[in-house]
């Protein structure tokens, strides 16, 4: 046995090892993807102490980033959930769009809620927004419910600063920029095809009413209608600076501007996504927190919150990180990266299988997303792949991330209690959902990917 295929041999096994000891075994993925990594390493023969520097600097390199950026995100989420600014957009956006574009309205809100805020938050606190209004129109909740989902599905799993996207990007080293627009450009006629088109069928077909027990308040909402555009101004500040920074890197680059320039460098430095979301934060939490009446120790409490989440998936994000280290120092990256080039496989489409695979087997989408990157990683660095080929990579996986929510996604249960569907309507609705928005957007990306090199 050559050691080319041994070496992608204990790669697939370690995927498997993986598989086991997240499902089966029930333990945590990052202390799974810590095993796993060990298992390549010691595997492929790597000495004892070199496998834990080889840990430590997988760990270290991308916590150094995806920490602060993961972190900011989550705290200008939590500012935006506290301060009511989630059902201000929702109830401007609806009106701006009128009764009888409603659906596309709450597509469009969750689109925009959920580049901030996590999507079980973010749809926790706008489902009361979707009881009223199928309490209103006597329409089943799908009506309204499926577009909601697609939107905030579709940035949850494309669009920074949200976690999954931004630590894909991290391991793949792609600039954020690229994966921020393309993501745009993908991401908005995938939600449109899961969200009102698909919604409109399938409310036809699954009739369920909102429950008794909710209803929709609108007080916070009405306390705060000035604030609609400062909101939104908040929410796409940190993307416009971010883009703005990668624009300028092309034309530096294409040797149009000097890198040299003060104010090319201070723009720069504004879009770096560390400067960006801290700007963000700041602005967010003067206009929703003291402008609002939240003290010092409130917002500082709000802080603390929102950072528990992120801390877990921090911690996931840099045992990735490890695992694409060892797969890089074994030679096992290496491997993969020989039988691309000898048998002409398309990393988009390598990318994209993975992900799908090992999101449908063991049901997280963030392990999905973080496994995916860590093979694709090594990969390519060998084959020099140019940075919109590499967010399109990013966009590849977050799209194999997305397919086929069922019974091993927390998702999955989330959606079926808070819209009273049973296990079958589920799957029938929100599991056929996610696959309309993986499938489309993996489309859209291999027609985009015709035109980039």
């Amino acid at each position: 046995m050559s050691e080319t295929t041994y070496l992608l041999i204990i790669t697939v096994l370690s995927i498997l090892l993986l598989l086991v000891l997240v499902m089966r075994l029930k333990i945590h993925a990052f202390i799974s993807l810590l095993l796993a990594s060990a298992f390549v390493g010691l595997a492929a023969g790597m000495p004892f102490m070199e496998l834990i520097r080889s840990l430590q600097a997988g760990m270290g390199s991308i916590l150094g980033f995806i920490a602060i950026v993961v972190g900011l995100g989550a705290i200008l989420g939590k500012l935006l959930e506290v301060s009511g600014g989630a059902e201000t957009l929702a109830h401007y956006i609806i009106k701006a769009f009128g009764e009888s574009r409603t659906t596309w309205a709450l597509m469009l809100t969750g689109f925009i809620v959920s580049i901030p805020v996590f999507l079980d938050v973010g749809f926790i606190i706008l489902v009361p927004i979707v009881y009223a209004l199928a309490k209103k129109s006597g329409l089943s909740l799908l009506t309204f419910a499926i577009p909601l989902l697609a939107g905030m599905a579709v940035t949850h799993s494309f669009i920074p600063p949200t976690p999954g996207p931004v630590a894909v990007a991290e391991i793949l080293n792609a600039p954020l920029g690229w994966v921020i627009g393309i993501g745009i450009v993908v991401g908005l006629p995938a939600a449109v095809l899961a969200g009102p088109v698909f919604g409109k069928y399938i409310s036809k077909r699954i009739i369920v009413g909102p429950p008794d027990f909710v209803e929709y308040n609108a007080e916070k909402v009405l306390a705060s209608r000035q604030d609609f555009w400062t909101i939104l101004f908040i929410i796409v500040l940190p993307l416009f600076l971010i883009l703005i920074a990668t624009s300028l890197d092309m034309v530096v680059g294409m040797g149009e501007l000097s890198g040299e320039n003060y104010w090319v460098t201070l723009f720069q430095f504004l879009g770096h996504p560390f400067a960006a979301l801290t700007i963000a934060t700041l602005v967010a939490a003067y206009f929703l927190g003291i402008r609002k009446g939240y003290k010092a120790k409130q917002l500082l409490e709000f802080s603390d919150k929102a950072l528990a989440p992120a801390g877990l998936i921090i911690l996931i994000t840099g045992a990735g990180g490890m695992y694409k280290q060892i797969l890089v120092d074994s030679g096992a990256g290496e491997a993969l990266a020989q039988l691309f080039i000898t048998y002409n496989i398309a990393p988009l489409i390598m990318a994209y299988l993975l992900a799908v695979i090992i999101r449908v087997i063991q049901g997280s989408a963030t392990v999905a997303m973080i496994t995916s990157a860590g093979m694709m990683a090594p990969i390519i660095v060998q084959l020099n792949i140019s940075d919109p080929m590499k967010a399109l990579i990013c966009l590849a996986i977050a799209a194999g991330a997305t397919i086929l929510s069922h019974v091993n996604d927390s998702g999955f249960w989330l959606v079926k209690k808070y819209l009273g569907l049973t296990e079958k309507e589920t799957l029938q609705s929100w599991t056929v959902m996610e696959t309309i928005i993986s499938v489309s957007a993996f489309v859209f990306i291999l027609f985009i990917s015709f035109f980039i090199r």
